[in-house]
């Protein structure tokens, strides 16, 4: 495997962080370069993984010892192994502060951002930056292989291993291995599942329903297991980095609008292993090509915030009860909205504009900006009815 290191943006949003707090928080997908990025940007810093057996039963052990061996800090990889660690971070940092001293730096990573994000909440704040992530931006992966074709960047996601890999079976070789190892392990433990069938089946009609509204009773009577049981293991899949859920919007219209949240994964490369697509071939024509290539820009549009330091980003979609449909609708204060319309076309089609034009005279004077990203080399940066290639997404 090439030992090629993809630049990482998040990089030049948390470089200058210790000089403000004591320690940083990076949650994200397993294998998404959470390590390599720390490593890279903290050469300085020792490196530990609670992953490891022998290191976790040490720090289980005696804490304040494990601690004490590193006098100016250390990388604490896969934190949510022991999230008890937080609480002595705490006394650290907080004697630091007594004895107007900066002695101590610490970076806490973790791929399971529930485990986390409880004992940050309560031990962590005021003491951490909290940062995500996620697999690689379409950006991100230009600068790596800018010839890359939209197919290939669906079929291969965002996992940095994935495009690094010498060769296409271990590519998917690496994506069989993620499934394997992190969720039917990680995830089934964590949600204690018994029927390995039951469970695989659920994840590959998540697959399926990527970018649709996730019927919970209708996937309950496939798989064979109850609503509660549905709903669990899809909070367990959220929190662990494998799928989320985009809201629909609220706000009085005079419209009755749909209440059912709409699934997509992290990495549309899982999404594509799931769903048996191993060539771009089979990419060009498979069915599902526009729904991931929905997903992936709106994994971009969540990564353009994330990788500035932003956790706050607000994207919800529209759907009404006649259909009428806008993939993202980005929301600024003071209940601004942008809309997006998504299309995977190359070519451009001056109906995309329809359900834009629809929602202009339900937010007026709200709505400040319309526009489809699409394929295509067609392109116009005005406030209405814009028109985008993915390639070249930015607000």
């Amino acid at each position: 495997m090439s030992k090629t290191l993809i630049n990482r943006t998040l990089a030049s949003s948390f470089s200058d962080v210790f000089s403000v707090l004591p320690i940083i928080t990076l949650t994200g997908p397993r294998q998404s370069g959470k390590t390599t990025l720390c490593r890279e940007q903290f050469p300085e810093l020792p490196y530990v993984s609670f992953e490891h057996a022998a290191t976790l039963a040490d720090v289980q052990a005696d804490p304040v010892a494990f601690l004490n061996r590193y006098p100016k800090g250390v990388i604490i990889d896969e934190a949510q192994h022991y999230p008890t660690i937080f609480s002595y971070l705490q006394v650290t940092v907080d004697e630091d502060r007594f004895q107007g001293t900066d002695q101590h730096h610490y970076i806490v990573t973790g791929s399971n951002n529930f485990a986390l994000m409880e004992k940050i909440t309560q031990s962590m704040a005021g003491r951490t930056a909290v940062y995500s992530l996620l697999p690689l931006s379409t950006a991100e992966i230009m600068t790596y292989q800018p010839e890359a074709s939209t197919s290939k960047m669906l079929l291969y996601g965002g996992f940095p291993a994935v495009w690094t890999a010498d060769n296409e079976l271990l590519r998917q070789q690496l994506l069989s291995n993620y499934y394997t190892t992190y969720i039917e392990r990680d995830v089934r433990t964590l949600i204690n599942v018994k029927d390995l069938q039951a469970f695989q089946t659920f994840i590959r009609l998540c697959a399926s329903r990527v970018g649709q509204e996730f019927n919970a009773s209708a996937v309950s009577n496939e798989v064979g297991v109850s609503v509660p049981t549905i709903k669990h293991w899809l909070s367990i899949l959220a929190a662990s980095y494998v799928v989320y859920m985009l809201h629909p919007y609220y706000t009085n219209i005079g419209k009755r609008l749909t209440k059912t949240p709409k699934l997509y994964f992290y990495d549309t490369g899982l999404a594509a292993f799931l769903l048996g697509i191993s060539t771009e071939l089979q990419m060009d024509v498979h069915p599902l090509r526009g729904a991931l290539f929905e997903n992936m820009v709106i994994n971009d549009m969540m990564k353009l915030d994330l990788n500035r330091g932003n956790n706050m980003q607000q994207l919800f979609f529209y759907r009404d009860k006649s259909q009428r449909e806008v993939d993202v609708l980005r929301i600024l204060p003071p209940n601004l909205v942008e809309a997006y319309e998504i299309k995977s076309a190359q070519t451009w089609n001056a109906d995309f504009f329809a359900n834009l034009n629809y929602l202009r005279p339900l937010l007026k004077e709200r709505l400040l900006k319309t526009t489809v990203v699409y394929d295509g080399t067609q392109e116009s940066t005005q406030t209405d009815n814009g028109i985008i290639n993915f390639r070249h997404l930015q607000w």
